[in-house]
């Protein structure tokens, strides 16, 4: 069996293969460890119990994503945004204006409700293999002004960087300047050749672990919490040397229920003049439309870098958040598609589907 890939945190490597408990969750997961760290989760797409909710919401208000529904029944969340033709964001719709379909047959809307404030949980995965060397300073420099723009003392975030190994930079924190912190400190690894130009990517580098990266952070960090959960990825979307393929990482995204942006930062010229075929885009666009983010094309330009972190906070705080109970009750561990539709045919951004948890593992 193949070995899965492992985060190096302090020199110290965090194994995901982790040895199931006889005892199980609500929803069929896995009991929290027994140390500080967040509640253990509800099944991938479903609503947590009431214990498990870390935001101030109101139990008895139908129209808010509260714990309103009893522990042992299926709830599924879904946070997304609506857009016009010009990709501006829809405010101010109501419940009536939508229909939820899982696998073509409409669902019974629950509740809705617009989200501007819940506790937001977000993954900062940043790329330092050579091929980002002209585009990483100004990475860390936008990425930690947008930090310190889009968290509250509510949110909390987590930052990786991968290029020949994925390492944990930074764990779950509410302070920002952590988290800037560690953005500053990350380098780029020496599995690259130099050329005339300087670090280039080439088809002898050990390796980009993007895939596994993204796995990780959704498996090991992001499934374990509640809520409003993101990933932004800063990178070009080359992967070279993951064990893991990209419906894996899609897989993973999807079970943790996290929204993926990536920030595509590629120095397409350092390919072209070396004569090397830039194909990063085409993966990531699956791996963001699968999960209700997008791709957002930023090059090696300080002012649409800073741009696309403008556009992924409004998003993330506009999002309009519904949740159903599935007319298919079994928990078998499938993949249901979903789909919104909107009365005034405005564009949806949300993800595809969502897998729906065992009763038992």
């Amino acid at each position: 069996m193949m070995k899965l890939p492992a985060f190096r945190h302090q020199g110290l490597f965090i194994v995901l293969g982790i040895v199931l408990t006889a005892a199980t969750c609500v929803f069929g997961q896995q009991p929290a460890p027994a140390q500080p760290a967040p509640a253990a989760p509800a099944a991938p797409g479903q609503q947590p119990a009431a214990s498990d909710q870390k935001s101030d919401q109101k139990p008895e208000d139908s129209q808010e994503p509260a714990a309103t529904f009893k522990v042992g029944v299926n709830v599924v969340q879904l946070f997304f945004n609506v857009k016009d033709k010009h990709g501006a964001l829809i405010p101010n719709l109501t419940k009536e204006d939508f229909e939820i379909f899982e696998d073509g047959k409409q669902q019974t809307l629950k509740y809705f409700t617009a989200e501007a404030n819940l506790p937001l949980t977000l993954g900062i995965l940043i790329d330092t293999s050579g091929s980002q060397l002209r585009v990483l300073d100004m990475e860390k420099e936008v990425g930690g002004a947008f930090l310190k723009q889009i968290l509250t003392d509510k949110d909390e975030a987590f930052v990786i960087d991968f290029n020949v190994d994925s390492d944990l930079v930074q764990d779950f924190t509410r302070d920002v300047r952590r988290l800037q912190n560690a953005l500053n400190k990350v380098k780029i690894n020496s599995g690259v050749s130099f050329g005339m130009g300087g670090p280039v990517p080439t088809s002898s580098q050990r390796g980009t672990v993007l895939y596994d990266a993204v796995y990780l952070s959704a498996h090991d960090m992001l499934a374990k919490e509640v809520g409003r959960k993101a990933m932004i990825l800063l990178t070009d979307g080359e992967d070279e040397g993951s064990q893991l393929k990209i419906k894996d990482a899609i897989e993973a995204s999807q079970k943790a229920d996290a929204i993926v942006y990536v920030l595509l930062c590629a120095d397409r010229g350092a390919y072209f003049s070396q004569g090397i075929a830039y194909s990063g885009e085409s993966e990531m666009r699956k791996l963001t439309e699968a999960t209700g983010g997008r791709v957002i094309n930023v090059g090696n330009k300080f002012d649409k870098l800073r741009e696309a972190f403008d556009q992924i906070a409004a998003e993330l705080r506009s999002q309009y958040n519904i949740g159903y109970t599935p007319s298919n009750t079994k928990l078998d561990g499938s993949y249901r598609k979903l789909e919104i539709k909107n009365k005034q045919s405005y564009k949806i951004q949300a993800r595809a589907g969502y897998y729906a948890g065992r009763s038992q593992d």
